[in-house]
């Protein structure tokens, strides 16, 4: 599956934004979805991650409640929609798909397609 990521830029601190994931390929439905970021000098960490139907998903404990990610089977697309976003925000965000986990991973190894990463500033 190839994966095509779109939706960063700069946003001032409490705005949204939303991001979305193209895949296209194999059956999109069959894949676990995430979204991880990587701030600059950081490791990168997971953000969010969604079933194959969208029924269940995960956050991270920095973005819960303030970000929700879904995705759309018949557009084969995942998004992320930030909201009350502030400056820690700022990372490159890449999504990921395993098409052999039956929940979302939380470690990058587990995922081993990707995006390539859309950044996210966020800063008055």
């Amino acid at each position: 599956v190839q994966l095509q990521a779109c939706g960063g830029g700069l946003v001032q601190p409490g705005g949204s934004l939303r991001l979305s994931c193209a895949a296209s390929g194999r059956t999109f439905s069959s894949y676990v979805m995430a979204w991880f970021r990587q701030a600059p000098g950081k490791e990168r960490e997971f953000v969010a991650g969604i079933s194959r139907s969208g029924a269940s998903t995960e956050y991270a404990n920095s973005v819960q409640g303030r970000f929700t990610v879904s995705r759309d089977n018949a557009k084969n697309t995942v998004y992320l929609q930030m909201s009350s976003l502030k400056p820690e925000d700022t990372a490159v965000y890449s999504c990921a798909a395993s098409g052999g986990a039956s929940a979302p991973p939380h470690t990058s190894t587990g995922y081993p397609y990707w995006g390539q990463g859309t950044k996210v500033t966020v800063s008055s």
